[in-house]
């Protein structure tokens, strides 16, 4: 498995719960539980990327300005996230947050897959795509078992 593999399956899974999570309303279990669950699969997501996929990207010329605009989406990504969380679940002002995070979480991975990975493949070596996989791997299987 290549990086770009192991971070397309996270990917996935970070587009269906908030698909999922714009389909819910009220202040109920299922809305705080997906929350919950997309909160922490975006935090973890992003730790593990930025040390294993973005840090060897800034040393490279070719992807240095590419792997900056992606960790500063990340950034964006969490100010939402933190709206969300000081916004009551009842009201349509979370929602229209919740939009505004699928919609930039969406652009984000988009952009990754279409633009960063293409430089990105060109940056490393088959050696390092698989190694980086692992490492970011085994970072995403002990923090989601903690």
């Amino acid at each position: 498995m290549t990086i770009f593999e192991a971070l397309r399956k996270d990917h996935d899974i970070q587009r269906e719960l908030c698909d999922k999570l714009v389909n819910t309303s009220g202040k109920n279990d299922l809305r705080k539980n997906m929350f919950h669950k997309l909160k922490r699969e975006l935090q973890y997501h992003a730790d593990a990327e930025e040390r294993f996929f973005y840090a060897p990207l800034i040393k490279e010329d070719l992807t240095q300005d590419k792997a900056r605009h992606s960790i500063s989406e990340h950034k964006d990504i969490d100010d939402l996230i933190e709206k969300l969380e000081e916004t009551d679940m009842d009201s349509s002002a979370w929602l229209t947050y919740m939009k505004q995070l699928q919609h930039q979480v969406v652009h984000h991975l988009d952009e990754e897959e279409h633009e960063v990975f293409q430089l990105a493949g060109k940056a490393l070596n088959e050696s390092e795509k698989s190694s980086l996989s692992k490492k970011y791997n085994t970072y995403m299987e002990d923090v989601r078992d903690e």
